[in-house]
């Protein structure tokens, strides 16, 4: 969720034919902010799922500094070649911003409709706006992505920081970018929500 704009798209190792992808599609959080790339969400989320005997391939569509305008101005390209599943995270850069939550609503909604009618999966993963941006603000802004989900019938994972922000030995100097430890234990949560989206439950 930093201001550095990074607009490339990392594809980790070639397709092949038998394997399903992922588009792990976001802003920082997502790209990797801080990290070596081998250590990003895309990266390890790639190895833990192959570490359990699926053949997956997971794309990083993380751009740092990303709002959920910049993803939809960017969403049909990378879905020229769909894939099976897109885990949408955006949203926090909106929140920093303090952009109108009706705005953040729109274009996620847009998003995962675009998404689907490439014919892929969605997972939506939520982010809360911080505390200082006051009480309205967070009121309208915390519940977009439980109502999304529920219109639009895709599984959520609630927060994507979850029981990684409140430790400080799990996130960067910044308390904003998860660390490597951090990055593992986000894989470790939100990997049985992938599997059974993808209908590979173990």
């Amino acid at each position: 969720m930093a201001t550095i704009f990074l607009y490339t798209v990392f594809t980790l190792e070639p397709v092949h034919a038998t394997e399903k992808s992922i588009l792990a599609f976001g802003d920082s959080l997502t790209a990797g902010f801080g990290l070596n790339v081998s250590d990003s969400f895309p990266s390890r989320l790639q190895i833990a799922l192959r570490a359990a005997g699926h053949r997956v391939r997971v794309i990083n569509g993380g751009v740092s500094g990303d709002t959920t305008a910049g993803g939809l101005a960017r969403i049909d390209w990378l879905m020229e070649d769909p894939p099976d599943l897109v885990i949408v995270e955006l949203g926090g850069n909106d929140a920093l911003r303090g952009l109108p939550p009706v705005g953040t609503q729109r274009n996620l909604n847009d998003i995962i409709k675009r998404s689907k009618e490439k014919g892929a999966k969605v997972i939506l993963t939520g982010i809360l706006a911080p505390p200082n941006m006051g009480k309205a603000y967070t009121t309208a802004f915390n519940p977009i992505f439980r109502k999304l989900a529920r219109s639009h019938n895709v599984p959520l994972y609630p927060f994507f920081l979850e029981g990684v922000i409140q430790e400080p030995a799990l996130m960067l100097p910044d308390g904003i970018h998860p660390n490597a430890k951090g990055v593992a234990v986000i894989v470790e949560q939100i990997l049985p929500v992938v599997l059974q989206t993808l209908g590979e439950e173990q």
